[in-house]
């Protein structure tokens, strides 16, 4: 078996390319990414489901949209806390509750009281689902061109508008990649 390089805290930008309709234009964040698989939520399909009407206690914390985000097709009734914590990527021990994937990006306890967490968090948005990739699954989805690879930023976990983050996270790539962020949502309408 070939050596992964660990993917964990980058993103996975769909390209055009990529035919499965649940990650059109879809910007996964990689929680975690070894030899024995990978998974990541989904950052910009948000839901019309209010965070507090699922989870009591954690709206207040939720960035805008306070809304449950649909991580993946995998799952979809459990829930996943993401947040960012201020000064998390120093290398210090987060809070009580939270765990760390990359830099100050990291996984909440949501069987934790929110109250245990609500004065060190940044920003919280809370995924129904995962994405999930067996062993060797995203390195041939890579191989066939099916995504970008890109560097994550702390305000991509929480972004306000979701719906251009497919496009934000593209613009900002250097050369030809953030030409893509261009590409319409229907190419046969040129």
């Amino acid at each position: 078996m070939t050596e992964v390089s660990s993917l964990t805290g980058r993103l996975l930008v769909a390209t055009p390319a990529l035919a499965d309709p649940n990650f059109d234009r879809a910007v996964v964040l990689l929680l975690d990414h070894d030899e024995e698989g990978s998974l990541g939520v989904v950052l910009n399909r948000p839901t019309p489901v209010d965070v507090e009407d699922i989870l009591e206690g954690w709206g207040d914390l939720a960035g805008e949209p306070g809304v449950v985000f649909q991580g993946g097709p995998v799952s979809l009734d459990s829930a996943l806390g993401v947040a960012v914590v201020p000064g998390g990527a120093s290398g210090e021990a987060g809070p009580l509750g939270w765990r760390r994937v990359h830099g100050a990006i990291g996984l909440v306890d949501l069987e934790a009281p929110p109250q245990l967490l609500a004065s060190a968090l940044g920003s919280l948005r809370i995924f129904a689902g995962y994405a999930g990739w067996g062993p060797g699954q995203l390195e041939d989805e890579l191989v066939d061109g099916a995504w970008y690879v890109v560097e994550s930023e702390p305000g991509d976990v929480s972004s306000p508008c979701p719906e251009r983050l497919w496009r934000d996270v593209l613009r900002r790539q250097r050369g030809e990649l953030a030409m893509v962020a261009t590409y319409p949502d229907d190419p046969s309408l040129n």
